[in-house]
């Protein structure tokens, strides 16, 4: 049985977004017919301050490609609908800092949640 790590990649196309990389691959069966993987690829520091990667991986068939596209172009345009395209800061309004300007600031990074989809079918 052949490792998964050893199929050859017929087409891949690549794109950037800050501290993260997400590629599409085209796939081929054991029967020949092609699949596509979509792979998040973020940038992440060990403790020690050297890099390393964190990958999720979505496997994705000829037979759903309609319904992705349908449901991708669906979200997205709902998205743009509702808020534009102008990226909205993670930042909130402090109200405590209006309200007590020398009162201590919080660190920033707590004012969103960050989700992890480690669940996600691994290699």
């Amino acid at each position: 049985m052949a490792d998964y790590k050893d199929i050859e990649e017929i087409f891949s196309k690549r794109v950037r977004a800050g501290r993260r990389t997400y590629f599409f691959d085209v796939r081929s069966t054991k029967a020949g017919d092609y699949y596509m993987t979509l792979t998040e690829s973020k940038r992440d520091f060990n403790e020690d301050g050297s890099p390393f990667y964190k990958k999720h991986k979505i496997y994705l068939y000829k037979e759903d490609f309609t319904n992705f596209k349908e449901a991708f172009s669906e979200v997205s345009d709902f998205i743009i609908k509702e808020k534009g395209e102008e990226i909205i800061s993670h930042k909130k309004f402090n109200t405590s800092e209006k309200e007590n300007p020398t009162a201590k600031k919080e660190d920033s990074s707590k004012d969103f949640t960050e989700v992890e989809f480690d669940d996600l079918g691994e290699d």
